[in-house]
C-alpha cells in the first residue's frame, strides 16, 4: 500500500494520474486499479504527508481468503495536498468493497454493473473533473490506485476489502505479500489468521527481506484448527542501520501452510451450501509423454531463443525415465527431433540436449502447421501402442509472435483435431502475443494459457510452468454427487489432477438442511470408492461466498470460449452473482463518489481482462524541455525518453495520421546566446502546427499567441485569454497564461503547456510543451517521431551497472532487436508545474533516439509547419 504526495512519487505511473487529476481542486478523486497475486507497500512522508499507521489482515478459512488493507494518514501541513492509496492484488481476487474516510465521514463503494458504472465515470470525465487507466501492471497481480486531496490537518483513512480462494501448488497453500513502504511507519502490521476446519499440519512464514534481527518479529502459532502469523517491527526494526531513515522492508513476505488428510476428500455445509477439496496422496505417479510445440520464427531471434534453450535443458534434466517426449520446431516449415515419441533413457536425453543447443530461428509463424503435427503425433503413439496405456499425454505450446501462416480457423482446426483427448497449454512469450488467442485455444481443449514475461528470469517461469504439470497422478477425474439432491454444481470434471495440488468443488442442496454427502470420485488409473462424508463445522457465510466466487470465476473463463447465445447467457449468469454477491469482476465496476457542494466527482474500479485497457492511456506520451520525448510504457511501470538535438529552426514531425487527417509538426528555437564552448546547443519547441485536413482546420501555437485557421476564416487569440471554443469537430480550451486543450475530429486530444521564463533572462526564451491525450483515438497507421509509439512497444533491461555520473546507473536494453547502452536518469513532466516541473524517472536513450526510432532522427524533419 501507498500513502504519499504525488509531487514526491518515483512511480511513473502515479505520476500520470497525478497529471490527470491536476485540475480538480481540494477534496477531488479519483481511482483506478490492476489485478494481481502480491499486494505491494509502497509509500513515502515528505511534505507534510505523514502515514501513520498500514495494515493489511487477513482472514482465511478453508482456504478462502477475505482480506482487509487499511491505510492512514494525515496531512500535518498548512496547504492541501493530494495523497494516493496504492495496492498490487492477486489477478484471482475480486474486490468485494472500499470506502474513503475523511475527517470521520465515511465514503463507500458501490457494485454496479460496467456499463452503468461507466456512464457515471464518464459523466464526471467530461466534466473534466477526473480521469483513470486501468491495466495488468505484472505477472500474478493487477494495481488498485486512488488519490485523493486532503485538506491542511485533516485525516484520510483507505479500507479495501478483496478476497481469493487459495490455490494449492507443490502440496503448499500460498500466500504472498510484497513489502516496500520505501519509509518508516510508525504503525505498520501484517497480521493473518487461519482457520481450517481438517486441522493445520504445519505453517511457514519467512520474507526475502528478512534479517535474523527481524526473524524474530514474525510471530507464528498453530495448533490444530488454527494459525496465527503476526509481523509488527518497530521503527528501529524497520531501519537499514542504526540512524538510517531509510526501511529495510522490501521484498516478499510469504505464507505457506497445509492441512491435514486423513482422507483423499474433506467436505464443509454450511445453511445449505457446501464445498467439497479432493487432494489424494501417496497415489503411484503416472508415465507422461509431452510434446513441446516451439516457436523458432525470426521475432524469437536473441534473448527469447536463448532462454528457450536454457529452459528446455533444465527440463530434460527433470523428465523422469519412464516419460515420452519430443519436440516440433516451427518457423515457416515445422521440423520433429524425431518422428515419433521417444523414451527419455539417459542416451535420447543426451542426444535430445544436444538437439536443443543447437536450436535456432527461421522464417514465419506457422503455428497451426507446429500444433497439428504435435496432435499426429501423440494420436499416432497412442494407436500404434508406443506409450504406455496408462499415461497422461499433454502439449507445451511456446510462441512469441501471431501466426502469420495459413489463412483458416487455427482454433476450430484445433480442437476438432484434440477431441478432449489431451489438454493443451498455450505459453505467449513477451507482449506482442496474440493472448486472448491462445488462452481461448488452451481452454477450449481442457488447458490453459500463461504469460511468460520477457525478463532475465524467462527460463526460471518456462521451468516453473512445467513444474506444475510434471507429476500427473489421475487423468480424466470425475466427481460425481447424487443429482437429486444437488443443483448449482460448479466444475466436476478435471482432464488431470497434478500432485500437491488439489480439486475444490462446490455447490447447493435442494434441502437446506442435509448434513452428509454421498460422492463418487473415479480417475482414470484408480477407482476410488464411494464416500460417504459428513459435515464439518464452520463459521460464516464463506462456503456460499466460496460457493459464489467459484462459480462466477467458472462462467467467464467459459465466456472466453463461447459465441452467440451461449455467452449471452453466460454473460448473464455471472453479471447476475457478481450484483448479488458483490464483486468488482469484468463484469462490473465499484463506483465511489463524494459528495461537493455542486457536482460529485467519480472513482471507477474495473476487473480489467488480460492484457486489455479498460480505459485509454492517458498523457503517456509528451514533450517538454530540451526537447524531452517521454514514452510511458505500462506494462513495464516505467518510460523511456531521449532527446532531439537539432538546430535552431529545423521543423520535426511529431504525429502523421493519413486516416484521422491529423498532423502535428514543432519548429524548433535555442538560447538566446549560443555557448561556443558548447558541444551541442540547447533547443525547445517554440512553434506548433497542428492541422486536420479533414475538417481543414489549421492551429499555430507560439508562446505569444494562438492562431486559428478554419477554412479560409482566422482567428487570434493571446495567453492572456481564457477562453472555450466548441464548434463541429473541434473543442478549444486556453487556460489564461498555463494551457491549451485542443481536441479535435476523431475525439484524439492534445494538451500544449506554455512556457514562461523571466523576460529579462540572458539565455532562455519562452517555450512550449506538447502532452498526447486519448492516444487509441488516432488509427495503427499514426507515424511521427512521437506517433510510432502508440503502437505496443515492449523492451528489456539488463545489466544495470555504475555510469559516469553515480547518481545515473547505465544498463543494456534491449528493444526492436537492438541492444542499447542507456542511462537512469529523470526527465522533466511540467504538465501540472509549469515553472519547476516533476522528475520523471526514464531510461535515457543517446544519440538522438537511435535503435529506438524507426529510421533515424533525420527522417523526421520537415519543410515547414504544414
Amino acid at each position: 500500500c501507498s500513502l504519499l504526495p504525488v509531487n514526491t512519487r518515483s512511480d511513473l505511473g502515479l505520476r500520470l494520474v497525478y497529471l490527470l487529476s491536476a485540475s480538480i481542486l481540494n477534496h477531488s478523486f479519483f481511482f483506478f486499479f490492476y489485478f494481481f497475486i502480491f499486494l505491494f507497500f509502497d509509500l513515502q512522508v515528505v511534505n507534510g504527508i505523514e502515514i501513520y499507521s498500514m495494515k493489511i489482515d487477513s482472514k482465511v478459512t478453508s482456504r478462502f481468503a477475505h482480506n482487509v488493507i487499511t491505510s492512514r494518514a494525515v496531512n500535518r501541513g498548512n496547504v492541501p495536498k493530494e495523497v494516493f492509496f496504492d495496492v498490487e492484488l492477486p489477478k484471482t481476487a475480486f474486490i468485494t468493497n472500499f470506502s474513503m474516510t475523511i475527517d470521520g465521514v465515511t465514503y463507500p463503494g458501490t457494485i454496479k454493473e460496467k456499463e452503468v458504472a461507466k456512464k457515471q465515470y464518464e459523466k464526471a470525465v467530461s466534466k473534466g473533473q477526473t480521469a483513470g487507466l486501468v491495466k495488468a501492471s505484472g505477472r500474478k497481480t493487477e494495481k488498485f490506485t486512488v488519490s485523493v486531496n486532503i485538506a491542511a490537518a485533516s485525516k484520510v483513512t483507505f479500507e479495501l476489502t478483496y478476497e481469493e480462494l487459495l490455490k494449492r501448488q507443490f502440496g503448499k497453500y500460498e500466500m504472498f505479500i510484497k513489502v516496500k513502504p520505501k519509509q518508516l511507519v510508525k504503525d505498520f502490521e501484517i497480521e493473518v489468521n487461519i482457520f481450517e476446519p481438517q486441522g493445520i499440519t504445519d505453517l511457514e512464514a519467512e520474507g526475502t527481506f528478512i534479517t535474523n534481527d527481524l526473524q524474530n518479529v514474525i510471530q507464528k502459532t498453530f495448533s490444530d484448527k488454527k494459525g496465527h502469523i503476526s509481523f509488527k517491527p518497530t521503527l528501529d526494526q524497520q531501519r537499514t542501520c542504526a540512524n538510517c531513515s531509510q526501511s529495510l522492508l522490501d521484498g516478499d513476505f510469504i505464507v505457506k501452510y497445509d492441512v491435514k488428510r486423513t482422507t483423499p476428500d474433506n467436505l464443509q455445509i454450511v445453511n445449505g451450501y457446501f464445498v467439497h477439496f479432493f487432494a489424494p496422496t501417496n497415489l503411484p505417479k503416472l508415465p507422461k509423454n509431452v510434446i513441446f510445440v516451439i516457436d523458432i520464427s525470426g521475432s524469437m531471434a536473441g534473448r527469447e531463443i536463448v532462454q528457450t534453450r536454457e529452459a528446455l535443458l533444465k527440463i530434460l534434466d527433470d523428465i523422469k525415465e519412464d516419460d515420452f517426449f519430443n519436440f516440433i520446431l516451427f518457423g515457416s516449415e515445422v521440423r520433429t527431433w524425431r518422428e515419433t515419441l521417444i523414451k527419455a533413457t539417459p542416451e535420447n536425453l543426451d542426444e535430445a540436449r544436444k538437439f536443443v543447443q543447437g536450436i535456432n530461428t527461421e522464417g514465419m509463424t506457422n503455428l497451426h502447421g507446429g500444433i497439428m503435427r504435435g496432435i499426429d503425433m501423440l494420436n499416432a503413439a497412442h494407436e500404434g501402442n508406443l506409450v504406455p496405456k496408462r499415461s497422461a499425454s499433454i502439449i507445451i505450446m511456446l510462441t512469441d509472435g501471431q501466426p502469420n501462416v495459413g489463412k483458416f480457423d487455427i482454433q476450430a482446426h484445433v480442437k476438432k483435431a484434440i477431441e478432449g483427448k489431451y489438454p493443451l497449454y498455450n505459453l505467449g512469450f513477451g507482449y506482442g502475443v496474440d493472448y486472448s488467442f491462445l488462452e481461448k485455444m488452451a481452454l477450449e481443449n481442457k488447458g490453459l494459457a500463461r504469460r511468460i514475461y520477457p525478463d532475465s528470469d524467462a527460463a526460471l517461469q518456462l521451468q516453473g510452468f512445467y513444474d506444475e504439470v510434471s507429476n500427473p497422478m489421475l487423468t480424466d477425474v470425475e466427481l460425481n454427487y447424487p443429482e437429486n439432491e444437488i443443483s448449482d454444481l460448479t466444475r466436476n470434471s478435471f482432464k488431470h489432477f497434478y500432485d500437491g495440488s488439489e480439486i475444490v468443488v462446490a455447490g447447493r442442496f435442494i434441502d437446506n438442511n442435509q448434513n452428509s454427502l454421498t460422492v463418487d470420485v473415479r480417475g482414470e488409473g484408480v477407482s476410488m470408492d464411494f464416500f460417504d462424508l459428513k459435515q464439518e463445522y464452520i463459521f460464516g457465510e464463506y462456503i456460499e461466498r466460496l460457493w459464489a466466487y467459484l462459480t462466477i470465476e467458472q462462467l467467464l473463463e467459459k465466456r472466453i470460449a463461447a459465441t452467440g447465445e451461449e455467452k449471452e447467457n453466460l454473460t448473464a449468469e455471472a453479471l447476475d452473482l457478481s450484483l448479488k454477491y458483490k464483486f468488482v469482476t469484468p463484469l462490473t465496476s465499484m463506483v465511489v463518489t463524494k459528495p461537493e457542494e455542486n457536482d460529485n466527482q467519480d472513482g471507477i474500479a474495473d476487473k480489467p481482462i488480460e492484457g486489455m485497457d479498460i480505459f485509454t492511456i492517458l498523457l503517456s506520451l509528451r514533450i517538454d524541455g530540451d526537447p524531452h520525448f517521454i514514452i510511458s510504457v505500462p506494462q513495464k511501470d516505467d518510460a523511456i525518453c531521449f532527446n532531439i538535438n537539432e538546430n535552431p529552426g529545423a521543423v520535426l514531425n511529431l504525429i502523421k495520421d493519413p486516416v484521422t487527417g491529423i498532423t502535428i509538426n514543432g519548429e524548433l528555437i535555442g538560447d538566446k546566446i549560443v555557448n561556443n564552448d558548447a558541444k551541442i546547443q540547447n533547443t525547445y519547441f517554440g512553434k506548433l502546427g497542428i492541422a486536420n485536413k479533414h475538417l481543414d482546420l489549421k492551429l499555430t501555437v507560439t508562446p505569444e499567441k494562438i492562431t486559428l485557421q478554419n477554412g479560409n476564416e482566422q482567428t487570434g487569440f493571446t495567453w492572456l485569454d481564457s477562453v472555450t471554443l466548441q464548434q463541429e469537430g473541434l473543442t478549444l480550451i486556453i487556460n489564461r497564461k498555463k494551457n491549451l486543450v485542443l481536441k479535435m475530429g476523431s475525439g484524439a486530444s492534445f494538451v500544449i503547456v506554455l512556457h514562461q521564463v523571466w523576460k529579462k533572462h540572458p539565455l532562455h526564451q519562452d517555450f512550449l510543451g506538447l502532452y498526447i491525450l486519448e492516444s487509441d483515438k488516432l488509427s495503427e497507421q499514426t507515424h511521427g517521431l512521437l506517433g510510432q509509439f502508440f503502437h505496443p512497444i515492449d523492451f528489456t533491461i539488463l545489466e544495470i551497472h555504475p555510469g559516469s555520473d553515480p547518481k545515473k546507473p547505465d544498463a543494456t536494453m534491449i528493444v526492436k532487436n537492438n541492444e542499447l547502452t542507456v542511462t537512469r536518469g529523470w526527465q522533466k513532466d511540467y504538465r501540472t508545474d509549469p515553472t519547476h516541473g516533476l522528475d520523471v524517472p526514464c531510461w535515457f536513450v543517446h544519440n538522438n533516439g537511435a535503435g529506438l526510432l524507426d529510421g533515424v532522427h533525420t527522417d523526421y524533419i520537415v519543410s515547414s509547419l504544414f
